[in-house]
């Protein structure tokens, strides 16, 4: 005997049928019961690039590193579900955020894990925060030498620039 139950209802059958008698209104969706239901959709790569806002090349470009397993047709061509949409979305925030490929790989990786701990995705995030802060910190010192190099080259007709003399490996910044 099988017992399937949704929402509320659950409904009991044997090999010859439903017996109605068995019949409960339960309707509870066991997560986890039946394996999740891949969605036919015959996106081909075109459809794919529209719905998730990526253009073909970078979509290839994740299926040839790995992080993509579209379906094929019988003809080879490829068949995207709308599940892979939802990866390819996934991958363009994560990637519009400033994670690297191999970090996008492991936050994938947490994103498919129903069973993941919170502080692995968390210390990809606050290490990438690491890597961020030490980046504005970079370009602030980056900013001031430069503003310090424009606020003293006279830019008329004179030669003498101190932006060339720093370029040039001859400048006060030495």
């Amino acid at each position: 005997m099988r017992c399937w139950q949704a929402n509320g209802w659950s409904r009991r059958a044997v090999a010859s049928g439903i017996q109605n008698r068995h019949i409960m209104l339960t309707f509870h969706l066991l997560e986890g019961l039946f394996p999740p239901i891949k969605e036919i959709s015959d996106m081909n790569i075109g459809v794919a690039s529209e719905k998730s806002g990526l253009p073909a090349k970078t979509i290839r470009y994740y299926e040839d590193i790995g992080l993509l397993h579209p379906a094929r047709t019988d003809n080879g061509y490829r068949d995207y579900s709308t599940a892979d949409i939802h990866r390819l979305r996934f991958l363009q925030r994560s990637r519009s955020l400033g994670f690297s490929v191999d970090e996008c790989r492991q936050l994938l990786s947490l994103y498919q894990d129903r069973e993941r701990d919170s502080a692995d995705v968390k210390a990809i995030a606050k290490a990438k925060l690491v890597e961020i802060d030490r980046k504005i910190a970079e370009l602030v010192g980056l900013r001031g030498l430069l503003h310090h190099l424009v606020s003293h080259c006279h830019g008329d007709e004179r030669p003498e620039c101190p932006i060339i003399d720093e370029l040039a490996g001859q400048g006060v910044a030495q």
